[in-house]
């Protein structure tokens, strides 16, 4: 058998598509063939090209404020071509925080579109913004211009950076990582070469492009495999099943409570008729992914990542009930578990016959790549958060897990201080400072509480002012008003559920005690307010008294899910 041939790189790709018009992009619309694509591509580089010479621009950096559009695609291959940076703006983030993540890149002009446009409404931007929607002598004019140019003569090479994704820490603002083009084909490749993804494929990308998952675990892989990228704008749960058979795609990514709300819409006798065969992503949970496949006969296969890339891990038929992969994303990785504190090496876990942890104590620690930086690119502008998760020469992913005598690693939690809702990681500094300001609130503490179907949901305790009206009805309300008010509140960060707590606990050194809170989650005597699970846009919900009823459809949910939330 011969030996295998080098690995493709992201630019072997994109010049792939010239000449070819097999579908690249289609979508609710639209059918763009590989070449008009490029074609797209190689108009908007050289348009960048020229951007970036008349701003002077230090960073070769843009800014996609953008829904899945085919000029998303076309931007994230006009950076690869012009070796320039394409950098995922995040809209669930609003007023300062969008602000400071536009500037915190270093973004030399911001793409965005008619629907988009408004959330830089009133913000002090220094930057060009292209509205890629309007039909005025803008933004077509200057494509116009360069409609027919030619790749650019010279092209960046491999380590060239070509994106910026965003993630949340364990504190403060989000970091931006850093990722090279060869990074991206690798993970592109990767997923490519592993669920044997070809020209004949057709991915369906439903979850949004600005976001790790989609972009190197769909758009990189049917890049590098020459197929088509079906785009749904925005995640509809509702308009799943007649996406993915209007596409033909059989290949599809999903992050967070996806899946569930997909299982959520009414079952039809041909639900199983439809090309899927396979779904990659995060956090369905077991109960739901054995449903979906039941269901719709398509597999899902889980795994454990970051956007950094330190460390991986997928999940394998044989692993046991709970394990989430037992080897890591390379071949030479070294996985450990390890005292955070020592770096000395967990014992094994053990359990009873009911599969209960027996010894959580001493074997649950960090996870950690002992891999020198393991593929781990650093972050931009923040050599000191990327300094603490590259220690000892070793990559530190920050979360929980212990590993069985088997080797098999089981995911054990987060740092408590930072939550995972919807599979966006969230500093519980960032919402403890947004409830800081409610001016009926003496304290506030931040906390992550289990979610029914996986991640986390967000909890707060909040001690009153003394004289605040504590009628239920009338706080409900006054909070709902408050938290609508606030501008830098994203989509994902208002509590599931609100204790009032006399008293804010606190340690000897004068820090709120969270321990406990977490513990009690929402069975307290003290007054509970809370949001009640709804479908995935039910954000912007009122809040209502916590009741016994309540509790009890509460622990319903988690068991019709196979999970608990006592555990």
């Amino acid at each position: 058998m011969p030996a295998p041939g080098p690995s493709p790189t992201l630019l072997d790709a994109v010049f792939a598509q010239r000449g070819r018009h097999a579908p690249g992009l289609v979508g609710d619309g639209f059918s763009h063939s590989h070449d008009q694509v490029f074609r797209a591509a190689c108009a908007r580089a050289a348009l960048l090209v020229r951007l970036l010479a008349e701003q002077r621009a230090p960073y070769p950096h843009v800014g996609l404020l953008l829904d899945n559009t085919p000029e998303y695609a076309y931007w994230l291959q006009a950076c690869a071509l012009a070796g320039a940076t394409a950098v995922g703006i995040n809209p669930t983030r609003r007023g300062p925080d969008l602000l400071r993540d536009i500037r915190h890149t270093d973004c030399a002009l911001v793409v965005t579109g008619r629907r988009r446009l408004p959330l830089l409404d009133g913000l002090a931007l220094t930057v060009p913004v292209l509205d890629s929607d309007s039909d005025g002598p803008g933004y077509a004019a200057l494509l116009a211009e360069h409609r027919d140019a030619a790749p650019p003569a010279v092209l960046p090479a491999p380590d060239t950076r070509v994106l910026l994704t965003f993630t949340s820490g364990s504190t403060g603002a989000p970091k931006a990582v850093v990722c090279s083009q060869q990074r991206l084909a690798r993970a592109g490749d990767k997923l490519r070469t592993m669920y044997r993804l070809t020209a004949d494929d057709t991915g369906y990308a439903c979850m949004p492009l600005f976001h790790g998952n989609a972009t190197m675990a769909l758009w990189a892989p049917m890049l590098l495999a020459g197929g088509t990228v079906a785009l749904r704008p925005v995640f509809s749960a509702s308009g799943f099943l007649e996406d993915v058979r209007r596409y033909r795609a059989g290949y599809f990514t999903y992050v967070g409570r996806a899946i569930s709300y997909v299982l959520a819409t009414e079952e039809r006798p041909d639900d199983a008729d439809s090309p899927l065969r396979l779904g990659f992503g995060t956090e369905a949970g077991a109960v739901d992914a054995a449903r979906f496949e039941a269901r719709f006969g398509c597999r899902l296969v889980e795994g454990y990542g970051s956007s950094e890339g330190g460390c991986n891990l997928r999940q394998d038929p044989a692993a046991p009930a709970g394990a989430v992969g037992r080897e890591g994303s390379g071949p030479d990785d070294d996985l450990a578990v390890v005292d955070p504190e020592t770096g000395e090496e967990r014992p094994r876990s053990r359990f009873d016959a009911s599969g209960r942890l027996l010894n959580g104590a001493e074997a649950i620690g960090e996870l950690v790549n002992r891999t020198a930086r393991a593929g781990f690119e650093g972050y931009w502008r923040n050599p000191e958060a990327g300094a603490a998760r590259v220690r000892r020469g070793w990559y530190w992913t920050g979360d929980l897990f212990h590993r069985d005598a088997e080797g098999w690693f089981h995911f054990a939690g987060r740092s408590a201080d930072w939550l995972r809702v919807d599979s966006e990681n969230l500093a519980v500094a960032d919402i403890e400072n947004i409830l800081g300001r409610w001016p009926e609130a003496e304290a506030v503490a931040v906390y992550a509480v289990p979610d029914p179907v996986a991640g986390d949901q967000v909890m707060a305790a909040v001690q009153l002012r003394p004289g605040a009206d504590t009628v239920a009805a009338g706080l409900a309300r006054r909070l709902a008003e408050f938290l609508a008010a606030q501008p830098d509140l994203g989509t994902k960060m208002p509590p599931r559920f609100v204790r009032f707590v006399a008293r804010m606990p606190a340690t000897a050194t004068h820090k709120t005690a969270k321990t406990g809170l977490r513990a009690e989650r929402w069975r307290t005597d003290d007054p509970v307010l809370w949001r009640p699970y709804g479908t995935a846009a039910d954000a912007g919900a009122g809040y209502r008294p916590l009741t016994g009823d309540d509790l009890e459809k509460i622990d319903a949910l988690f068991a019709e899910h196979g999970r608990t939330a006592w555990s």
